[in-house]
């Protein structure tokens, strides 16, 4: 499978121990066609959410130690057999996967969210379950690096909202919830005719609107921070990596005045140099306050 589809995963590093890339990829096998059944194809809904659910059984199956392959596709049945096997070896818990699948089933159905507080739950099970299981698979899932990793994981997940704006938009979604989206003045007429033909500059109020939005995705990517300069080895650099990446992109977006519409800001080969330097010898990032929505 390719890996540069589902952008907040891992997947299978040169930096994570070789004894643990099998499980990685396992596990992201089953996010990334989970993923596909929501998203890609010509399916229609209903199909796609039959699918899911029926991946819903299987998994319920896995916990209950019986075949999780009776009712899917047979297409799918090696996601889950590998999945199983992974699952039984590395005692992971089956929550985070059903979680995966409650996000990829609501976007079926929902496209807009209300406020910060639907989105961030949208989040909770969309992204939280990635960085549960990493931890799991490591051996350090209690309490404190649980919470830091969801910390972490929803952070990138609102930087590709930053990044996606048009991607999404295309599919009939926006991540931008509407209570922001009014106190900011910005109409989704104004990203439709943007999308189809991306302005000189983006208006000043689609900058405040994603300077916001933006500000907050840095702030939840710094509030786990610590966790990436606390955990061990190579996963603790995997992680500090991986925050500064994110942390990049928003960079990236400052530094075009948030348009992402002529372009879509993405990590190049001279981050990466950047990004190294900036995991082995810059210090934890520092907390900054976080952004009054109503300003």
């Amino acid at each position: 499978m390719a890996v540069d589809h589902y952008e907040n995963f891992p997947v299978a590093s040169l930096l994570l121990p070789a004894r643990l890339r099998p499980a990685v990829r396992h596990v992201y096998a089953f996010a990334r066609a989970a993923d596909d059944i929501a998203d890609e194809g010509e399916a229609c809904v209903e199909e796609r959410a039959r699918q899911l659910e029926a991946w819903r059984a299987a998994l319920h199956a896995l916990a209950a130690r019986r075949d999780p392959c009776a009712g899917l596709d047979p297409a799918h049945g090696p996601i889950f057999h590998n999945l199983a096997g992974t699952i039984a070896r590395h005692s992971l818990p089956i929550q985070p996967f059903l979680d995966l699948l409650s996000a990829f089933s609501q976007d079926l159905r929902t496209t807009r969210y209300a406020d910060e507080a639907g989105l961030l739950d949208y989040c909770r099970r969309s992204a939280d379950p990635v960085g549960r299981i990493m931890l799991h698979l490591f051996g350090a899932a209690d309490s404190h690096n649980l919470g830091q990793s969801d910390a972490i994981c929803t952070g990138l997940q609102r930087v590709n909202f930053c990044q996606d704006v048009a991607i999404d938009w295309a599919k009939g979604r926006l991540y931008i919830p509407q209570d922001s989206l009014a106190r900011h003045g910005v109409d989704e007429s104004y990203i439709d005719a943007c999308t189809r033909q991306p302005p000189d500059r983006p208006s000043e109020a689609w900058q405040a609107l994603m300077r916001e939005q933006a500000a907050q995705a840095g702030a939840a990517l710094v509030a786990g921070a610590a966790l990436a300069w606390r955990l061990p080895g190579r996963i603790g650099l995997e992680l500090r990596l991986v925050v500064h990446g994110g942390l990049r992109i928003l960079e990236k977006l400052e530094h075009r005045g948030y348009d992402v519409f002529a372009q879509r800001p993405t990590l190049t080969r001279g981050d990466g140099l950047l990004l190294c330097w900036r995991a082995l010898c810059t210090a934890c990032p520092t907390p900054r306050p976080f952004p009054d929505p109503r300003r």
